[in-house]
């Protein structure tokens, strides 16, 4: 038996986020601050400001943060990878961190760190692995009742949780599984 890299978007992904909080946290102290923290405000002259909208998703601000996000998207990316795709994967995993980047700019005063946007994108993707024409997955709506409505109960706390992420993120997961569905559909 051989280890394969079976799942070369979610393991890269998981790799450079453990790898960039490692250097944080040992080589190069602020690390994550400078390049991978979406800022409440941005300068639209800074080109690190933009990149930040796609970075924010690598950097975490300890290993309990980085674990909390990694171990659902550990279990679920590979399924997602291997029914969507590598390319379709990662392209929805970009569209996910630019639009919440995008959202925690607009609208919140605060700034945003981390990939729980992407896990709550898995969340509500994964409901829709096994779509039948014509037919809205019980699973899915179970996932949206259980998981978005806690994240609305917790937007009602003070705390770092970006919960708005959270919800963005599952909003954005569910309309790439309807479209993804009707997409397959059409074919």
């Amino acid at each position: 038996m051989k280890i394969r890299y079976n799942a070369p978007v979610t393991l890269s992904f998981a790799l450079c986020a453990s790898l960039v909080l490692l250097l944080n946290q040992t080589v190069f102290p602020g690390l994550t601050q400078s390049f991978f923290l979406v800022h409440a405000r941005m300068n639209p002259g800074s080109v690190v400001d933009y990149l930040r909208l796609f970075t924010h998703v690598i950097g975490h601000s300890n290993w309990g943060h980085l674990m909390g996000n990694f171990s659902f998207i550990l279990l679920l990316g590979p399924i997602l990878e291997e029914k969507y795709g590598s390319t379709s994967l990662f392209i929805m995993m970009a569209i996910t961190a630019v639009v919440t980047g995008l959202l925690n700019v607009l609208f919140l005063p605060t700034a945003l760190l981390g990939a729980s946007g992407i896990v709550f994108m898995m969340i509500l993707l994964i409901s829709f692995t096994n779509i039948r024409q014509g037919e809205i997955p019980l699973t899915f709506i179970l996932i949206v009742v259980l998981f978005l409505t806690q994240e609305i109960a917790n937007s009602l706390r003070q705390d770092t949780v970006s919960q708005f992420a959270h919800i963005a993120g599952g909003v954005i997961g569910s309309l790439f599984g309807f479209l993804q569905s009707h997409r397959r559909r059409g074919r």
